[in-house]
């Protein structure tokens, strides 16, 4: 028999196919994770993954354990949930927001799952402006917000991350860089940002909309958009460029805007984030819910 940790291990790093996002989302070391791994395939006398220095992959004997594993796990898991729910009482009314498309597809369908096993309970899924920061949390309006980080307020809580996405730069179809296959933070020079401002604090804003490359070259301002349509009308103009998430290009395609990925730049990384103060169980079950509904 496999024990529980060996179990979330093997299904999480099957998923993730990177050891240190496997070890991010269990909360543990890469290298637990590596010597859990290495443990399992001397008990099975056969490797489960090819690792290389650039990848990790399932093997064939891997991919089927991982096909026979996951749907039993799920129902153990599920039934362990209900339990816990029904023990500690999970009701109420919770209101959640979003600023990017699919940070809202992902809210919606952990509320779906929430509610099928809780109808009683209520969720409601609002869109929040770029500019709007993490004011909807601080004024009541809502409770729970799913965010790009980082988050550093010692009034809130910060859950783990449920999502990362690679960094690009959005940049006018007809821009000279648009036809590159990818750029550096160094390329940032002269080119001016569209970014939001409004209530989101200064250091993230320096975190997605750097004032000056990594040598120090500063990077010039464009205008401000409080909305996703703003920042796509705007660099579709020609009015500047925009970072943003690789799933942009999937969501937003625009004959008019290239995506380019910054090869250099740290990944976009999401999350959820709460008022320490409003913890309840319901919260606690959504933000279980969530990292459930992970694309």
């Amino acid at each position: 028999m496999l024990e529980r940790y060996e179990l979330e291990a093997f299904l999480t790093l099957a998923e993730e196919l990177h050891f240190g996002r496997t070890a991010e989302r269990l909360g543990v070391s890469t290298g637990r994770i590596s010597q859990t791994v290495k443990k399992l395939e001397r008990r099975f006398g056969t490797p489960l993954f090819v690792r290389t220095s650039r990848s990790v992959r399932l093997t064939p004997v891997g991919l089927r354990l991982y096909e026979d594993l996951l749907p039993a796990y799920r129902r153990i898991r599920a039934a362990v949930e209900r339990a816990t729910d029904a023990g500690r009482g999970v009701h109420g009314r919770l209101r959640t927001g979003f600023a990017t498309p699919w940070g809202g597809d992902l809210l919606t369908a952990a509320a779906d799952t929430l509610l099928a096993r809780h109808p009683g309970c209520e969720i409601t899924v609002h869109e929040v402006p770029l500019d709007g920061g993490l004011g909807p949390l601080r004024d009541g309006t809502l409770d729970v917000q799913f965010v790009a980080f980082p988050v550093r307020e010692p009034d809130l809580t910060v859950g783990p991350v449920v999502l990362a996405e690679d960094r690009v730069l959005l940049l006018p179809a007809a821009h000279p860089l648009a036809g590159r296959s990818s750029l550096g933070l160094e390329d940032l020079a002269g080119l001016s940002l569209i970014a939001p401002e409004g209530a989101n604090p200064r250091y993230w804003r320096d975190h997605h909309y750097p004032c000056r490359t990594p040598s120090g070259a500063p990077v010039g301002r464009g205008p401000v958009a409080a909305t996703w349509q703003e920042v796509l009308s705007h660099v579709s103009a020609g009015r500047g460029v925009a970072p943003g998430a690789a799933l942009g290009a999937r969501y937003h395609p625009r004959p008019g805007i290239a995506y380019v990925p910054l090869r250099d730049a740290p990944p976009v990384e999401y999350g959820l984030v709460w008022p320490t103060a409003a913890d309840t169980a319901l919260l606690r079950a959504f933000v279980e819910a969530v990292g459930g509904s992970r694309p």
